[in-house]
């Protein structure tokens, strides 16, 4: 099956007040694509944070804490099995362990036992734990059977959760979610360690209020940042101004040595730098570890790491983790290798192919199936669920999005349209999990695809590298990397700056069979490296080819203690 290339598109001015912005003119043009127009909306300083007192729910969350402390109740943190269910876990338990609590358990669910939050199992779980107050991170909004045994059983409940709310809330004591109904809270993009960390100032503040510190040192919180920004950008949340502040002064932290020992030894065992980590390090290359213990074994050890005492606890559990990731790439390479020969004996043209791409094997590893999702959706710009086998005649689902089909609203619609065909689901806009019978899948994939045609346009479905225009030869330097790097952080709906642009193609060499590397010669003369990681080694090399157009991105390639310009290539079509 033969795809069309993806199709370049320059962003258009979203705000034309970044052209009068102090920075260099090239940052001027990619603020004015992201919609930056205010001063305020660059500032990066923990100062800047929005408030707490307007996420609903705050004071009734602080009181029940409060209470907790001062009564030294037995706390349960039931967590999620993902990098930001883990680090909001990690970052409760440490905050709460410098507040004074000094009885702290945590519970998170195997996937393949007990499924995603605050289920009935783990409420009983917890109950039997002697737990007199449960408080849940990155989950519960959805999880009513579960608050209600615990609350039958006496047990109070404190809900943070970043998730959308379904139509009942659970009857917790207490929710903390900005997207919950009535939250006026401005940013809706917390993850779910950005709702525990928010809980954990507000409960600051109180207890600064009441005079709590007079007797003991008073936590200092952004001593939590580091944990803050690996589970933000772990979770691809949006990085809207408050998230580009939380993200930054954990980078901050880890740049300027001031690390946890868990997240440097994921530092170390990924072959990154401490004073070098970007934002995408977290995306690419720890958070993939973290969340292999999730997918494949335990989260447990993942938490495990993050709170270790010293850096040799902390890499033995580090070490785990990435052969864990190890095992994870191998079982995805072959599902993904499964899928793709399927979809291609199907043999559809471009034009025949389903809006969305259901598939299923019964061999499938559950914990993976979601990042099967996501390739399968890259190569083919369609959402995607991706099926294994669940218990008890059921099938487990995990579901990519594309930008403009919200995946969770498409899945309520068929929910609402098809009563009991979906047994629960949940999510966000690009990703979501579902159960259906196993007997009615193929019921299910007609369902789909029916509901689909109503949020899929022939535009959504052409795949599009959005570009910041060309650069000017003389922008092709280390020093214009460094700007554009140092302007980020960049991430999810605030996307690293990509260009276009013509070059002649002077050398090309295919590197372990499979990354392009390349000598480029601008319109002046000007020569520069570039690579292109899993390029098309049917198609590449080509000697015959001398002029390219490319999308790209500034990188600076550290060797030898030699900075050099590199460009990231994201697409290359011979002239």
């Amino acid at each position: 099956m033969t795809f069309r290339l993806k199709q370049l598109q320059q962003r258009t001015v979203q705000s034309s007040a970044a052209f009068a912005l102090p920075v260099h003119p090239v940052l001027q043009r990619v603020y004015a694509h992201r919609g930056i127009g205010l001063p305020e909306e660059l500032q990066r300083s923990a100062a800047n944070l929005l408030p707490f007192t307007a996420l609903k729910g705050i004071n009734d969350a602080v009181a029940l804490l409060t209470q907790a402390l001062d009564q030294q109740q037995q706390i349960v943190i039931v967590g999620d099995f993902d990098a930001d269910g883990a680090t909001s876990t990690a970052v409760l338990l440490a905050g709460l362990k410098a507040f004074g609590f000094k009885h702290l358990e945590y519970l998170v669910p195997n996937r393949f036992a007990f499924g995603y939050g605050l289920s009935p199992q783990m409420a009983e779980l917890a109950v039997a734990q002697g737990a007199e107050l449960i408080i849940t991170v990155d989950n519960g909004i959805s999880a009513i059977e579960g608050v209600a045994l615990a609350k039958k059983a006496g047990v109070k409940v404190l809900v943070t959760d970043h998730h959308l709310a379904g139509n009942e809330l659970p009857a917790a004591d207490a929710i903390v979610n900005p997207n919950q109904p009535g939250c006026e809270f401005p940013s809706k993009a917390l993850a779910g360690v950005g709702v525990a960390f928010y809980l954990l100032l507000a409960l600051r503040s109180a207890l600064r209020e009441r005079g709590d510190f007079a007797t003991i040192a008073e936590p200092n919180l952004a001593e939590l940042l580091d944990l803050v920004a690996l589970g933000t950008v772990a979770d691809v949340v949006p990085l809207d101004s408050n998230n580009r502040i939380l993200v930054h002064q954990g980078l901050q932290r880890i740049r300027a040595g001031k690390v946890r020992p868990g997240i440097q030894a994921l530092i170390d065992v990924a072959n990154r730098k401490a004073e070098k980590l970007t934002a995408s390090d977290f995306g690419f290359s720890l958070a993939p570890r973290l969340n292999a213990a999730g997918r494949l074994d335990d989260m447990s050890i993942g938490i495990s790491c993050l709170l270790a005492p010293d850096i040799n606890v902390a890499r033995r559990l580090a070490a785990e983790l990435d052969s864990l990731n190890v095992e994870r790439r191998e079982i995805e390479q072959g599902m993904q290798a499964e899928a793709l020969a399927f979809l291609q004996k199907l043999s559809f043209t471009q034009d025949q192919l389903p809006d969305c791409l259901c598939l299923y094997q019964a061999d499938w590893h559950q914990g993976v199936i979601g990042i099967l999702a996501g390739r399968v959706k890259e190569l083919y710009h369609r959402p995607v669920i991706a099926f294994a086998q669940g218990d008890e005649g059921e099938l487990k689902g995990s579901a990519r999005s594309i930008h403009g089909v919200h995946i969770r609203d498409l899945l309520e619609e068929i929910s609402s349209q098809y009563p009991g065909l979906i047994k629960k689901f949940g999510g966000h806009a690009m990703a979501a999990g579902l159960t259906i019978a196993e007997d009615r899948l193929e019921t299910f994939q007609l369902a789909l695809n029916f509901i689909a045609k109503k949020y899929l346009t022939p535009e959504l479905l052409t795949a599009v590298i959005y570009t910041d225009g060309e650069l000017a030869s003389s922008d092709l330097t280390v020093a214009m990397a460094g700007i554009l790097q140092q302007a980020g952080p960049w991430g999810q709906s605030f996307p690293e700056p990509v260009f276009e642009g013509r070059f002649k193609l002077v050398q090309q060499r295919m590197l372990a069979d499979k990354h392009l590397k390349m000598m480029l010669q601008a319109s002046d003369g000007t020569l520069v490296d570039a690579i292109w990681f899993n390029a098309d080694n049917k198609t590449w090399p080509n000697a015959n080819v001398q002029q390219v157009q490319l999308a790209y991105q500034l990188d600076i390639n550290d060797f030898r203690d030699q900075q050099n310009l590199q460009l990231l290539v994201r697409q290359m079509t011979a002239l």
